[in-house]
């Protein structure tokens, strides 16, 4: 898992070129007047799925793990919390969804705050839980350009 600020991405260029793709796309798109939806990057390799909805409570969420995807998440208005911790013991309540490349889990994370113009990236080998309220619940506009492994 990495978090910082957009404007620091060029410190990651050496995680590849389907990463740095992924942050010109970011650095050039105006997400404000962006409808929501899912954008084609580079065809299935790297694509952006537009989303905006209300944080929710901790309870409300679930732990999740991708298998064929990276997540880069920016948040583009607003701010949350993301919980993270390795993949490790924690245990499965869904099991993998192939088509949606997703497996639900359960189990201990620790949790910080992103706010609008940062992101995180979460790999493979990461568990994730976004969208959770700060204080309160509010309004968030957020990017996930998902890199194909």
């Amino acid at each position: 898992m990495i978090i910082d600020k957009l404007s620091n991405s060029n410190l990651y260029s050496g995680l590849g070129e389907r990463i740095n793709k992924a942050f010109t796309y970011l650095k050039q798109t105006d997400f404000s007047k962006m409808e929501l939806g899912k954008y084609e990057i580079d065809g299935d390799n790297i694509f952006a799925l537009v989303n905006e909805y209300t944080t929710k409570d901790e309870s409300e969420g679930k732990l999740e793990a991708h298998k064929k995807y990276i997540d880069v998440q920016f948040v583009a208005k607003g701010s949350e919390k993301m919980g993270y911790a390795p993949l490790e013991n924690q245990i499965v309540i869904d099991e993998y969804n192939e088509q949606n490349d997703i497996t639900f889990f359960t189990g201990e994370k620790s949790f910080t705050q992103v706010d609008e113009g940062m992101f995180a990236i979460f790999f493979p080998t990461d568990v994730h839980l976004p969208g959770i309220k700060v204080n309160e619940k509010s309004y968030v506009k957020k990017v996930v350009i998902k890199v194909k492994v």
